[in-house]
């Protein structure tokens, strides 16, 4: 009935998530805000743990990508789920290390990191970095041999493998701003110059093919591809790459035209090709590593609107008007992302009515949804995006000074308050 599996109609009618009512909760801590099911979350982390033991013998780790959605409460989570951490940035690994996350399970991504990043991880003792170009390697390597440390290191490569989703969240082909490239030879080239640096050790490879795939032959082939590249490296150089890190990039429900496979199956599918591909190049299986992120947290989370406008403009469109929009979910107009929506109050009921949900942005192009089927929507409705939990609140800006909303984590029935809202104050905090 609903794109989130979580997501249920109470005895009043109204939209209920992890056992609470939506418009209670939206009343008590106001609109726009983010709620999150804490214990859906968990359920998807389970599935991977799960899932590298019963395919990989344990010899492995998910690791959370905390672009999807950083903060203290998620990564605390991830910590106690026994999970590793992909963090792409600075900040992202400063939260991580804020909450006493082991840095020894934390990987360090990004395309340009730059020198006081690579301090605070090198001092943190950060178990990898994920190196993405020429420069950083030289960069990392003096800033290694100046703190006296060794960097264990893995090296981004582009396999070549289309993936069949949006343009600009496909990042494992030739043209990217990510990685060395198989092709060329680039990625064989730099691993023989790391070999012979004395501040760094290279210890596996690492791609990604894109985001939101529903079709486990990409994740399959380029596992293949990069067991290869592990193989040649070893036979024609005597580099011996111990780890494979394949990424993410699995789809989720965000409206009933997506069809995601389990998770578990993916994992199943790509770990047969691991061991085929093992056993036919002679080489010990390396230690496998992933990054679900989008998975973890899109299906968990849902934001909870109120209408403060309802347009009708004859015979042309009806907007809805809400009290949020590209601040807080960007994603439309970035990749013009589809959601599916729901009243709070008649989540059940029968479209009445072709609409465009807008956003309150002084932005012709703060959409939310364009054409969508409700019922008669009234002014004082709330309104709730579903399947927001990813890539909401970690794209949220403060464009127009609309300070960000808060998130609130239900679990066990109980709602508690895990970013707070910003206020007027925090946007001018920095001002001069």
């Amino acid at each position: 009935m609903f794109v989130m599996d979580t997501l249920k109609v109470n005895n009043n009618g109204n939209l209920e998530l992890g056992g609470l009512d939506v418009q209670s909760v939206a009343r008590e801590f106001g609109t726009p805000l983010y709620i999150m099911d804490e214990d859906k979350i968990r359920q998807n982390c389970r599935v991977y743990t799960k899932s590298i033991n019963d395919y990989y013998g344990g010899n492995g780790l998910a690791l959370y990508a905390g672009k999807a959605l950083a903060c203290k409460y998620i990564f605390n989570i991830i910590k106690e789920e026994n999970m590793g951490l992909d963090v792409s940035s600075g900040g992202e690994l400063f939260t991580a290390l804020s909450c006493g996350f082991p840095a020894e399970k934390i990987y360090f991504h990004g395309n340009h990191k730059i020198e006081d990043e690579l301090f605070l991880a090198l001092d943190a003792g950060v178990g990898r970095f994920v190196v993405d170009n020429k420069s950083e390697l030289e960069l990392l390597n003096r800033l290694a041999v100046e703190k006296g440390k060794v960097a264990q290191i893995a090296f981004r490569v582009k396999p070549g493998v289309e993936a069949h989703t949006h343009e600009f969240i496909r990042t494992g082909q030739i043209d990217s701003k990510f990685g060395f490239t198989l092709e060329t030879g680039e990625a064989e080239e730099i691993i023989k110059i790391a070999a012979a640096l004395e501040g760094v050790k290279v210890v596996g490879v690492h791609c990604h093919i894109g985001s939101q795939i529903f079709d486990r032959a990409p994740f399959e082939l380029a596992a293949r591809i990069m067991l290869e590249f592990i193989a040649d490296m070893r036979d024609k150089h005597g580099v011996k790459l111990t780890e494979l890190n394949l990424g993410g990039g699995f789809g989720i429900k965000y409206t009933d035209d997506d069809n995601p496979i389990s998770y578990d199956h993916y994992i199943a599918a790509i770990a047969k090709v691991v061991d085929e591909v093992c056993a036919e190049r002679n080489i010990q299986r390396p230690f496998i590593l992933m990054e679900p992120g989008r998975s973890i947290v899109a299906d968990a989370g849902l934001t909870v609107y109120t209408v403060g406008e309802v347009k009708e403009i004859p015979n042309i469109r009806t907007y809805v008007v809400v009290d949020g929009g590209m601040t807080d979910n960007p994603r439309h107009i970035m990749y013009d992302a589809k959601y599916d929506a729901k009243l709070v109050s008649n989540p059940c009921g029968a479209a009445e009515q072709t609409v465009t949900i807008a956003g309150r942005c002084c932005e012709s192009g703060d959409v939310l949804i364009r054409d969508i089927g409700l019922p008669k929507v009234k002014v004082g409705d709330m309104l709730a995006v579903l399947s927001t939990g990813a890539y909401n609140y970690s794209m949220a800006s403060n464009y127009n000074r609309i300070p960000r909303p808060p998130i609130v984590m239900i679990s066990n029935g109980e709602a508690k308050l895990a970013v707070r809202r910003e206020s007027y104050e925090d946007l001018i905090r920095n001002d001069m």
